[in-house]
């Protein structure tokens, strides 16, 4: 049996079982929510069973609580294929009274009109994402994400990190599927994302929601979607593009299929940041486009290694959807949401990381030494701005904790203006 590979959300399932009735754990397929979840389940119930998904069916049509019995915590695998299971363990919990007794895994979000009650307070959320490169084994994780938070003068200088440029290009490639680790060759490591595509296109953007789609146009999509990764690029432009090669797609159409994808966690867009510290009329609001994990954006444009070695300028939008999945991954405990800054003075922070207490940290992501001086001018005019809108009371914010620029690099040191430089092979939480 593979070793299982400790995840940074064990801690906060733990946490959750101790606080409720019953936790969510939600996140893209094969990303490892059930085999976490088993972790510390005592009883499992697996909805996709082939050869009793008919009986379980039937038994949630005709009794549901009859599938929640079983040692506690109670593992349901993919609950939402019967969604009647949600009340049923809702009412559990009511009736029950006790903490820890259902871990829920899905890997599509469900309708709210099909469950009667949204199980505030007594069902927990959970998001999970494939690996970061911590949980991988290849970040050392010699630099805390808490501990620059929490210590200014957290000493960083000389850390290294043990990844190339090329083992990142490679890391991205195959991305944060655990299945992954478990493949001897490279080329069998890689399979991985361009069979998550396939399954997408061919099944999951259909049976998500019952509504029969073209698996040309999703994969159309998709590919149009990663060559825009981490940019602004609007949907109308989207539309453009793969309407080049799909005669008759709509904008009602387009929106359809990408919410689709959302539901199953492949796409996952950035919000922007608003601080009150210039016009509302010069920060731009619209959402920059990104992926749950690099592999799929790579694997939907046909990338490859070798080619993005060649190609470092579009491996730098790669890396930054990298980066932000290790971010989200890292600030889980501490309630982390991530944004991002662009004015149309071309003044950005690639990244904007919001704890829940308040406090936040304005990043750059720049794959090289030669981008760094521009990144930390960057975060240090933001910083400024926010420093006059306090000064002037014109808003309620409070200055940036932390301002890093993190790099495809190999040192870690925090330069005299007190930015920080941190290669991303040297994080972890």
């Amino acid at each position: 049996m593979q070793q299982y590979l400790p995840r940074i959300v064990d801690r906060e399932l733990a946490l959750r079982l101790e606080a409720f009735g019953a936790t969510l754990i939600v996140g893209p397929k094969w990303c490892g929510k059930t085999t976490t979840g088993q972790q510390q389940a005592k009883s499992i119930l697996r909805m996709q069973d082939p050869d009793k998904k008919a009986a379980y069916l039937a038994t949630a049509e005709a009794k549901p609580s009859l599938l929640l019995k079983g040692d506690n915590p109670r593992l349901i695998d993919e609950w939402q294929i019967a969604p009647v299971l949600w009340d049923a363990v809702r009412t559990a919990v009511d009736i029950r009274q006790e903490e820890g007794l259902f871990i829920l895994t899905g890997s599509t979000s469900v309708d709210d009109k099909k469950i009667m009650h949204t199980g505030t307070g007594r069902i927990a959320r959970l998001k999970m994402y494939p690996m970061s490169l911590y949980e991988s084994g290849e970040s050392n994780g010699q630099i805390s994400l808490k501990t620059l938070f929490d210590q200014s003068d957290a000493d960083i200088d000389g850390v290294t990190s043990p990844l190339s440029i090329e083992q990142l290009i490679f890391a991205a490639c195959r991305g944060g599927w655990p299945a992954t680790l478990r493949r001897k060759s490279h080329e069998a490591q890689l399979l991985t994302a361009r069979e998550y595509i396939t399954n997408i296109c061919e099944s999951d953007v259909s049976t998500v929601d019952g509504v029969q789609r073209n698996p040309v146009w999703t994969s159309l999509i998709l590919r149009s979607y990663a060559r825009n990764i981490s940019t602004l690029a609007k949907k109308t432009n989207i539309l453009k593009d793969v309407s080049a090669n799909a005669d008759g797609i709509t904008a009602p159409t387009l929106d359809s299929y990408l919410n689709a994808l959302e539901r199953l966690f492949v796409i996952e867009d950035i919000d922007a940041w608003c601080p009150a510290i210039r016009s509302a009329t010069v920060i731009r609001s619209g959402k920059k486009r990104g992926f749950t994990d690099p592999s799929i954006a790579v694997a939907a444009m046909g990338l490859t290694p070798e080619y993005l070695e060649q190609d470092l300028k579009t491996f730098g939008f790669i890396f930054e959807c990298l980066a932000i999945r290790d971010l989200k991954v890292y600030s889980s405990a501490l309630g982390g949401k991530v944004s991002y800054y662009h004015d149309r003075l071309d003044l950005e922070a690639d990244c904007v990381l919001h704890l829940s207490d308040g406090r936040y940290a304005l990043i750059e992501f720049k794959l090289g030494s030669r981008e760094i001086e521009e990144g930390a001018q960057h975060l240090l005019e933001i910083k400024n701005l926010v420093h006059q809108a306090i000064e002037n009371g014109t808003t309620s914010l409070r200055e940036p904790d932390l301002l890093m620029v993190i790099t495809g690099g190999e040192i870690a040191y925090t330069r005299p203006d007190g930015v920080k430089i941190i290669p991303i092979g040297c994080l972890k939480d």
